[in-house]
C-alpha cells in the first residue's frame, strides 16, 4: 500500500506541476511485463496455432505452421502490450518483432546453407590427395582416394589473377574520374557502372566469346576466362572505391592545393594513400565476386579434367565449374567431390569477407 500511494502521490505531483521536466520515453528498455508479455504472446499463439492448425483445420507442413504462427504471434503480442502501453510503445514492439525475426531468417538461411555444405564436403577435404590431384584419367565413379581439384584450384587462381590485373587499375581510375574529375561526362559513367553491377554474369561471358573468341579468333583458354571475369569485377572494383573516394574529407584536398601541388599530386600524394584501406576492401570484394563465376567461365574456357598452367592455350577449369559439373554428373563419388570443392569455395569466399571487414575497421 505504501508503495502504491507513494507512486500515486508521484503521478499526482507531476501532473499538478505542469514545470516539472519531462524525462523522455525509453523505448528500448525492457522491463519485466514487457518480457512477460513477449514470453507469453510466444507460448500462447504457438499453442493456439497448434490446436487450430493441426488438430482443427485440415492442413500440414512445417512452413505454414511457422508463418501462422508468426502471424498470430504478432497479432497476441500487440494485444497483450496494448493492455498496458500506448500506442507507440505497441508499434514499436510489433516493429521491433518483425525487424527480429527478418535478421533471424536471413541468419538461419546463411548459417543452414553454410553448415550443409560443410557438413556434405567436409569428408572429402580429409583426404590430401583432393588437393594435390587433379582429375585425369579418374572416372566419376572411383574412390575418394584417387584424384582431387588441384586443376581447379590453380585455374581458379589464374583466371582471378588475370582479372585482377585488368579490373584493378580500370576500377580504380574510373572511380577517381568520377569523384576527382566529375563533370556531366562523369554522371554517364557512373550510370553506366551502377547498371554493369546488376548485369548477368553470362552476358559478360557472352561479351568475350562473341568480341574476342568468335570475331578475333582468340582461343577457349584461361585468358579468355580472365578477360570475362574482370568484365563482372570491373564495376563492382568501381562501385565500392567510389564510395572510399568520397568519404577522403575536402579539407585534405584543400591543404594540398594550398601548397601549390597540381589536381593529380593531390590525388597520388594525399586521396589515394587516404584511401588504401578502402581501396583494398573494394579488391577483396571483387576478388569474392569474381572468384564464383561459373557461366563465364563455362562459355569462354570449358571444363577440363587435367591441369593446366599455361592460361593462352587449352581449356582451364576452376572451382565453381568443377562444382556445377560434379553435381549434375549423377554419381555419387563425384558429387561428394563437388560439395568438397563447394566447402573449399565457401571458406575462401568467407575468408577474403572476413579480410574485407578487418580492413575496413575504424582505426583507432
Amino acid at each position: 500500500m505504501s508503495s502504491l500511494s507513494t507512486s500515486t502521490s508521484a503521478t499526482t505531483a507531476t501532473k499538478a506541476d505542469p514545470a516539472a521536466p519531462e524525462r523522455p520515453r525509453r523505448l528500448r528498455a525492457r522491463t519485466l511485463d514487457d518480457k512477460l508479455s513477449l514470453a507469453g504472446a510466444a507460448a500462447g499463439s504457438l499453442a493456439l496455432t497448434w490446436v487450430g492448425y493441426g488438430k482443427i483445420l485440415p492442413f500440414s507442413g512445417l512452413i505454414g505452421f511457422v508463418i501462422v504462427w508468426y502471424v498470430v504471434f504478432l497479432l497476441m503480442y500487440a494485444t497483450v502490450t496494448s493492455l498496458s502501453s500506448p500506442r507507440p510503445v505497441v508499434v514499436d514492439r510489433v516493429a521491433t518483432a518483425v525487424v527480429h525475426a527478418g535478421a533471424g531468417l536471413i541468419g538461419f538461411a546463411l548459417l543452414s546453407t553454410i553448415l550443409y555444405i560443410l557438413f556434405r564436403g567436409g569428408p572429402v577435404t580429409m583426404h590430401w590427395n583432393f588437393f594435390t590431384e587433379d582429375m585425369k584419367g579418374v572416372r566419376p565413379t572411383a574412390p575418394l582416394t584417387d584424384g582431387g581439384i588441384l586443376h581447379a584450384i590453380v585455374g581458379s587462381l589464374i583466371e582471378v589473377g588475370i582479372g585482377v590485373l585488368i579490373s584493378l587499375p580500370l576500377g580504380v581510375v574510373t572511380a577517381v574520374y568520377m569523384v576527382e574529375v566529375g563533370g556531366r561526362l562523369s554522371m554517364i559513367v557512373r550510370t553506366v557502372v551502377e547498371a554493369m553491377t546488376a548485369v548477368p554474369d553470362i552476358l559478360a561471358g557472352l561479351f568475350i566469346y562473341t568480341t574476342l573468341v568468335v570475331a578475333v579468333g582468340l582461343p577457349k583458354s584461361g585468358l579468355a576466362a580472365g578477360l570475362a571475369i574482370a568484365v563482372t569485377m570491373v564495376p563492382i572494383i568501381a562501385r565500392a572505391s567510389d564510395v572510399v573516394l568520397r568519404v577522403v574529407p575536402g579539407g585534405l584536398r584543400e591543404a594540398g592545393l594550398a601548397l601549390g601541388a597540381s589536381q593529380w599530386q593531390v590525388v597520388r600524394h594525399v586521396v589515394v594513400p587516404t584511401a588504401r584501406p578502402g581501396l583494398a576492401t573494394a579488391l577483396i570484394l571483387g576478388i569474392a565476386r569474381g572468384i564464383g563465376e561459373t557461366a563465364p567461365v563455362l562459355i569462354v574456357s570449358g571444363a577440363s579434367t587435367f591441369l593446366n598452367r599455361d592460361p593462352l592455350e587449352d581449356t582451364m577449369n576452376s572451382l565453381p565449374l568443377f562444382i556445377f559439373t560434379a553435381v549434375r554428373s549423377g554419381q555419387p563419388e563425384f558429387i561428394a567431390r563437388g560439395f568438397g570443392a563447394g566447402a573449399v569455395l565457401l571458406l575462401l569466399v568467407l575468408l577474403l569477407f572476413a579480410v574485407a571487414r578487418w580492413l575496413a575497421r575504424p582505426k583507432v
